[in-house]
């Protein structure tokens, strides 16, 4: 099992405690020495304000908050979650992704969704009507971009004629893309075209609000999980295939001081076949964000890494 934390949304709503102890730099040297495998940002560049009225949140450009993080660490992965495809043209995504694993020396894995907030889609200038179809477009042209080669497609939605995009990124044929998403669509293409899968826990609420599927039980995700293992063997595609996720009743630090309920939980993702789980941070300020990745360094990726 690997380790993900993601950066607070604290982290821009109470930002002015952050600047003044602080930055995202000293976020991710903390993550790091606490021995978090990987840090995560989301991407929202313009939500709309109901939205955040009824528990949206803010977000950092996800590349400026990981290459700044990036360059003050040597090994944690840098990842998008999720980078909605749809809010920019493919072959920009493309280069940030390329310049982001280039310069951290192959540490970036893209973790993409095809979004769901209609009104970001609209103020952008996206096509939220055919973002399912551009999203799978996007995935090909990314590809045919970091091969290094010149590109030529005369055809679909991004059309290129005698491109070429270098450097290529470090890994190759590129960065690990993980697929968010609990729907029929999101699930074909982690089985198709990507290297990881990201389900979201959903209550039945939360589903009627992202338009996705319900996902509410370890033992429903095991399901999944092994379906999309199938489906992908029966598919040609057998190689290794990561799934990240947020664990089900996780206690808190305060519920849980020593860690151990909250190690047996892990313990019961991974048997079910998550490899890489998110842990949270809720602390307002950088000060209690240190503290608590130290807290889960010490109590849960120390022990159960033993």
């Amino acid at each position: 099992m690997k380790f993900d934390v993601g950066v607070p949304s604290g982290a821009i709503k109470h930002f002015e405690s952050w600047v003044g102890e602080g930055d995202m730099h000293d976020f991710a040297i903390a993550a790091e020495a606490a021995g978090f495998d990987s840090v995560h940002v989301t991407d929202h560049p313009f939500p709309e304000d109901s939205w955040l009225g009824t528990g949206g949140h803010q977000a950092f450009d996800p590349f400026v908050a990981l290459s700044c993080m990036a360059a003050v660490t040597t090994a944690i992965r840098l990842r998008t979650n999720l980078l909605v495809a749809g809010y920019r043209n493919p072959y920009l995504m493309a280069r940030s992704i390329a310049s982001l694993d280039r310069l951290s020396h192959g540490r970036m894995i893209a973790g993409m969704g095809a979004g769901y907030l209609e009104a970001e889609f609209d103020v952008l200038g996206a096509d939220f009507s055919r973002r399912g179809r551009l999203f799978d477009e996007a995935l090909d042209a990314m590809a045919d971009a970091w091969t290094g080669e010149s590109v030529d497609r005369p055809d679909g939605a991004f059309p290129a004629r005698g491109h070429t995009m270098a450097p290529p990124p470090v890994q190759s044929p590129g960065p690990p893309i993980w697929i968010g998403g609990n729907s029929r669509a999101a699930k074909r293409r982690a089985v198709e075209r990507a290297d990881g899968w990201i389900p979201m826990p959903t209550t039945p609420v939360l589903a009627r609000i992202t338009g996705t599927d319900e996902l509410d039980s370890v033992e429903q995700l095991a399901t999944e999980i092994a379906e999309l293992s199938e489906q992908r063997e029966a598919g040609g595609r057998p190689g290794p295939f990561d799934v990240a996720f947020s664990a089900f009743g996780l206690p808190s630090p305060a519920d849980d001081p020593t860690g151990e309920q909250m190690r047996e939980v892990i313990r019961s993702h991974a048997d079910v076949g998550v490899s890489w789980l998110s842990l949270p941070c809720r602390g307002r300020s950088l000060g209690a964000c240190q503290d608590e990745l130290a807290w889960w360094g010490e109590h849960v990726i120390g022990p159960l890494r033993v």
